[in-house]
């Protein structure tokens, strides 16, 4: 496994639109390894592709809490949104930046698991937070963007 770099703020990489995962083959469950490696080695929650300038769908989320087992989200896709909730965030791409951030409290996705099986997520609180933070850098959006 290996530690990947980080893009930081203002990498004009970080607002590249990630393509969606075609096949998922020995190549994209090495990118899910080195991509847990990297954010364990930064103490982040959460890390999307677009942020080691691999512009695929891919999501790695370990909110380190017995409750939430590390997840994978292939392909994600917002279903379902309700509520709001406002949360100071921070970002491994902008490294010593917070801003508080309104978003839905509660969200349903579909997506991939690390196995190619369609699964569905039903998150709130901080596990939505995050989900919805990684799937903004999917699209090329960053904290700095909101309002």
């Amino acid at each position: 496994m290996a530690i990947l770099k980080i893009l930081t703020y203002p990498d004009k990489r970080l607002r590249f639109i990630a393509r969606p995962v075609k096949k998922i083959n020995k190549k994209i469950h090495n990118i899910i390894h080195n991509m847990f490696e990297t954010m364990y080695s930064q103490q982040g929650i959460g890390l999307a592709a677009t942020q080691v300038n691999i512009h695929l769908q891919i999501i790695v989320i370990d909110l380190m809490m017995e409750q939430y087992p590390p997840i994978v989200l292939i392909n994600p896709k917002k279903i379902q949104t309700s509520g709001i909730t406002q949360t100071e965030e921070r970002c491994l791409s902008i490294p010593g930046f917070s801003k508080k951030i309104t978003r839905a409290k509660d969200i349903k996705i579909s997506a991939l698991n690390i196995y190619g099986k369609q699964v569905y997520v039903k998150a709130n609180s901080l596990l939505a937070i995050c989900i919805q933070h990684e799937i903004d850098h999917l699209s090329g959006i960053l904290l700095i963007d909101y309002r």
